[in-house]
């Protein structure tokens, strides 16, 4: 008998002891992720009363495959485009929240008696929340739609972003041990411009190459493609000094930009729901209920801080960013529990053995009670406003409201300073692209050139002419690039000293820095007057030549920059899809202080209102409701005239309070019912007779026959004269020997028949 190695005998058991417990969470509707957590316990050390798992090394390599992959799939549906689209609200909301959270829990930690890493580890764990629990719990209690909703998606998409962030300063500083903050404002820097340089580069070189090889990539290949590169980003991550998640979800979200985003998404799916069972089960592994009730003060401790902590900051976040207070209610109530990214910053100090064992099975205790009452708090968000609003005082819930719409009704930037902000675009993106280029050459290609060139002078002159030359569109485009913005001409068209002053000063300002940058590149290679008096100016004389051919090569780069970053949404759907989704946050922005938003509903084929005019329906008198806009298909209908008609699968944007739109709700989606005949399926069947000189049928058409209705019944088929003709029209007339095949309700074709034969008679 062959022998198994451990890691199959592992497998078969962690998969399927999860696979039964997710049945039975599934039956009693509860969070799946405790599900697996319940089934590492029970393949866990801790459990003596099932079969354990052999090997824990194996299921540890798997499990952190498992944080990859769901890192990778995160990036996927992340998108740098959709964190720009957040809003401000969603992120003053969450970075007041993750600040409060993570100081709170760092504070605990310490009046506790922890050390520093432990605590700052706890902080961190707290910093989300689980957008799985918060998306089953909107689903299950219909309340998705609502306007509160949208403000705790946006929240949760920075929360994401900024988890990651705080995962790479946990690591450097458990590896370091040391929290300095001279080291955390160098890690900070290192991180962002890394992230800016890995997004820019890959935005122009990854799409690009998707589409080239397009033709040769089936699905095979494409999922072999996105694996390798999600790993080959992990391994350059580490290398330069990061997290391989952070690695994993830098690559997903310039995939995510791409238009093979949904292709590679759907084919990674499986293999992330795989290794991320592993991942989960092996958090439930570590659990260890001697533990938890060892520290059952501090797990009841870190619960009630998560409980209150994050309700009361959510709530406060909400209402400083402008939400009106009974909004903001709901909005900290919905974000209330320990999220996954919990068990992976827990999972990433066990990994770097820098935290206690204690640790893991506090944040999993607190991280399970806390999902429980998730939904409760939600489904009771209205009646525990109104008790807060008999608590507080009148006043001071008149002046929050009052705030809140003082905040809303502040208008977007000046016309300065969107151009101001367009300026330093252009300057910071190129910034990053020389920064990178300089590090390039001092860490790799000027070190080769000095031992291969012996003449010190001769590397000099080289080793500058390539700096200078990789550099240059770059610098010319800091120096003459021209926004793209309406606001730049309309105050070069307006002659007033107070526009063109100004723009003469940024101008002069980035010629400067131009200079500046060119000077220093001198300075690096050669002594100070040969790179004032000869590097300087032979530069510019050489823009000035070429400068043309620096511009337009300059736009091609940009050019297929923005082509790529924009080719996902170039499709005619996906770019209505964008346009709608800017333009409702554009309106509702406005209708804040009103507490309506725009909620998009689809037309079901049964509605009872399909064709009827909207002036008929009368529904902004009903139920005080507008129709903003009609999507069919790829065409979309704005502000649609009072004899517009609704068709199935129509999409809908409506104008309303949530009140309002529960109320309508009801009728939109209002059926209508259409009787059927209860007719078996074996009662079907085909039924063949002869047209003969008796037969009353002859010289009628199949229309006037009535077949079909007598006898349920459709003529497929009529065989004439050695001629058969399939599905013949109904002004066909039968004929003397024609063979008649007839489907319908065999019981009917026999009464049918009975009654010919008597007529005939």
């Amino acid at each position: 008998m062959g022998h198994l190695p451990d890691l199959i005998l592992d497998l078969a058991l962690v998969l399927m002891t999860a696979a039964v417990v997710l049945l039975i969470f599934k039956r009693i509707k509860q969070p799946l992720v405790l599900g697996y957590i319940i089934a590492g316990y029970l393949v866990g050390p801790y459990f003596k009363l099932f079969p354990t798992v052999a090997d824990l090394s194996n299921i540890e390599v798997m499990s952190e495959l498992g944080v990859i992959f769901l890192l990778f799939g995160l990036g996927l549906e992340f998108s740098f485009k959709k964190l720009m689209r957040v809003g401000g609200y969603a992120s003053i909301t969450a970075f007041i929240e993750i600040i409060f959270i993570t100081i709170a829990g760092f504070l605990l930690g310490r009046w506790l008696g922890w050390s520093t890493i432990d605590s700052l580890f706890l902080g961190g764990m707290l910093a989300s929340s689980s957008t799985t629990i918060i998306i089953r719990a909107f689903d299950e209690l219909g309340v998705k739609s609502k306007q509160f909703a949208n403000v705790v998606f946006g929240v949760l998409i920075v929360e994401d972003i900024v988890v990651i962030l705080l995962m790479v300063l946990l690591s450097t500083m458990a590896v370091t041990q040391q929290i300095q903050g001279g080291e955390i404002v160098y890690t900070v820097l290192k991180l962002v411009f890394f992230l800016a340089l890995w997004f820019i580069m890959g935005i122009f070189l990854l799409p690009t190459l998707l589409k080239k090889a397009k033709k040769w990539l089936d699905d095979e290949n494409l999922l072999l493609l996105s694996i390798g590169l999600c790993l080959g980003m992990v391994v350059l991550a580490v290398h330069v000094g990061f997290s391989a998640e952070l690695g994993a979800f830098i690559m997903g979200s310039i995939v995510a930009e791409t238009t093979s985003a949904e292709k590679v998404e759907h084919l990674v799916k499986p293999i992330k729901d795989l290794f991320g069972a592993v991942f989960f089960v092996s958090v439930g592994m570590m659990i260890d209920p001697q533990a938890i009730i060892e520290y059952k003060w501090a797990v009841l401790a870190v619960t009630l801080l998560t409980f209150f902590g994050k309700i009361f900051s959510t709530t406060l976040g909400a209402v400083i960013s402008g939400q009106p207070l009974k909004q903001s209610v709901r909005v900290g109530l919905s974000m209330a529990q320990i999220g996954e990214f919990a068990f992976i910053v827990a999972a990433l100090g066990v990994s770097l053995k820098v935290t206690s064992e204690f640790l893991f099975p506090i944040a999993v205790g607190a991280s399970a009670i806390t999902t429980f009452t998730t939904p409760y708090l939600i489904k009771y968000a209205d009646p525990i406003y109104k008790l807060i609003e008999k608590i507080l005082p009148q006043k001071l819930v008149i002046s929050l409201n009052r705030f809140s719409s003082g905040a809303q009704n502040i208008q977007a930037e000046t016309k300065w300073r969107s151009l101001l902000i367009s300026y330093s675009k252009i300057i910071i993106i190129n910034g990053f692209i020389l920064l990178s280029i300089g590090l390039l050459l001092v860490n790799f290609i000027i070190p080769y050139l000095n031992t291969t060139i012996n003449d010190k002078n001769i590397s000099n002159i080289v080793s500058s002419i390539i700096a200078l030359g990789a550099g240059a569109p770059f610098i010319f485009a800091i120096m003459t690039r021209k926004p793209d913005n309406p606001v730049y001409k309309e105050f070069w068209l307006k002659k007033r000293v107070y526009n063109r002053g100004p723009l003469l000063a940024i101008e002069v300002t980035r010629i400067i820095i131009g200079i500046t940058l060119i000077t220093l590149w001198g300075l690096y290679f050669f002594q100070t007057y040969i790179a004032l008096l000869v590097i300087v100016p032979i530069t510019l004389i050489v823009f000035s030549m070429f400068r043309k051919r620096l511009h337009n090569f300059y736009q091609r780069l940009e050019g297929r920059f923005i082509t790529n970053l924009t080719e996902r949404e170039s499709v005619a759907y996906q770019s209505a899809s964008a346009s709608v989704s800017r333009k409702k946050a554009e309106i509702e922005n406005y209708l804040a202080p009103y507490d309506a938003h725009i909620i998009q509903l689809e037309v079901s084929p049964d509605a009872t209102f399909i064709g009827t005019e909207l002036q008929q329906l009368a529904w902004r008198e009903k139920y005080g409701i507008n129709i903003v806009y009609i999507r069919r298909g790829d065409k979309i209908i704005y502000l649609p005239q009072r004899n517009s008609i609704l068709l199935p699968f129509d999409e809908v944007g409506v104008i309303a309070t949530d009140e309002q739109i529960a109320t309508f709700k009801t009728l939109f989606d209002k059926q209508e019912v259409a009787e059927a005949e209860d007719i078996n399926i074996e009662d079907i069947g085909i039924h063949q007779f002869v047209i003969d000189d008796l037969h009353s049928l002859k010289g009628k058409t199949i229309r006037e026959s009535g077949i079909r209705e007598q006898a349920r019944g459709l003529v497929v088929g009529i065989e004439r004269n050695g001629n058969r003709i399939l599905n013949p029209d109904s002004t066909t007339v039968f004929e003397k020997n024609d063979i008649v095949w007839l489907v319908g309700n065999m019981k009917k074709i026999k009464q049918l028949r009975s009654n010919i034969v008597k007529n005939n008679l």
